[in-house]
């Protein structure tokens, strides 16, 4: 059986989904961005990366986020990306916000990771042949280096716009100061920062409480967040214990011993706040991160098609009473 070729929903754009404008620039990203940090790479079957990416884009995401490193194997994110894009997207590149990163650990060898101008410009040169891309959209600084000279890594950024090889920049969980360095260095040079990208979730407030939500929004700068359900901990999979196929019980990227009895009580409290709103713990996490203009938009991640499907019904209700918050911040605050 030959599959038939793709092509995306007419109703694409009327499924629900809502975009934010990201600070302040002509770019309206969608709430919720599909993350290929995992599920994507070389260990997972293309038929079904294939499936989410095409479910994704027929509901009217439009931002999809990788990485250099992402897989796992390194790489193998980008070159199933590469894989739909030049299967099945290719015509419909212009309506896609697409985004890579580098900065963690790549290849081997004192150039294969951190802020160098020498490991970015490489690493998104080879980030673009395996999407099979010309250019990105965004492209991210994606952790501070503390002995790099920040003006040479954002002076690469810049560079890399000039060049053409992507649209915007951002920056990606930078310490404040840092992050403001990096603000007024781009604005100066006329290629500003588009968006921030850092760890935001119920369980953990750091860009709140260090205060890079409203610096970002004082900056003209929008903000995204990752592990919006907290590596799967706000997922809902946990309230009955450790699943037996989950990466918990696999110990991949999130230890057993993370969920201590506090943390499940703390879940199971925060579950029964959602189910009296009508919601799953997913879609009253995501949801919780959408609840102002701070957030321009929550990246997911999804094993398969349904897990899409339960996010999508978090956009249905995101406003919280300041009773439900207070709740919220209360059972939080005693874990």
């Amino acid at each position: 059986m030959i599959n038939p070729v793709y092509s995306p929903s007419p109703e694409r754009y009327d499924s629900g989904i809502r975009y934010r404008r990201c600070g302040r620039s002509g770019v309206l990203l969608p709430e919720i961005s599909l993350g290929f940090w995992h599920n994507f790479g070389d260990v997972n079957p293309l038929a079904n990366s294939m499936e989410m990416a095409y479910y994704a884009f027929d509901h009217g995401i439009t931002h999809f986020d990788l990485a250099n490193n992402y897989g796992p194997s390194y790489g193998s994110a980008e070159e199933t990306f590469g894989q739909i894009m030049r299967k099945s997207f290719a015509p419909f590149r212009d309506e896609m916000f697409i985004s890579s990163k580098a900065g963690h650990d790549m290849w081997p060898g004192p150039y294969g990771e951190w802020g160098s101008r020498k490991y970015l410009i490489a690493s998104l040169d080879q980030s673009l042949k395996r999407m099979n891309l010309d250019y990105v959209d965004l492209f991210y600084s994606h952790r501070f280096d503390p002995n790099t000279p920040l003006e040479e890594t954002l002076q690469a950024l810049v560079d890399i716009v000039r060049a053409g090889k992507a649209l915007y920049v951002g920056i990606s969980k930078y310490p404040p100061e840092a992050a403001s360095f990096a603000y007024k260095y781009l604005k100066d040079r006329d290629v500003p920062c588009l968006i921030y990208q850092g760890r935001y979730n119920i369980l953990n407030r750091e860009p709140q409480t260090d205060g890079i939500l409203e610096q970002a929004k004082g900056n003209g700068v929008g903000f995204i967040s990752f592990s919006p359900l907290a590596q799967g901990l706000l997922s809902g999979r946990y309230l009955d214990g450790i699943p037996s196929d989950s990466r918990m019980a696999r110990e991949y990227s999130l230890k057993s011993s993370t969920l201590t009895p506090e943390l499940h009580s703390t879940l199971v409290k925060l579950n029964e706040v959602a189910s009296r709103r009508g919601q799953s713990l997913a879609q009253m996490a995501l949801a919780w991160c959408l609840k102002d203009d701070l957030v321009t938009s929550v990246i997911v991640g999804a094993s398969r098609v349904e897990q899409l499907e339960d996010d999508f019904k978090a956009l249905e209700n995101t406003s919280f009473s300041p009773e439900e918050l207070d709740e919220i911040d209360e059972i939080v605050s005693s874990c």
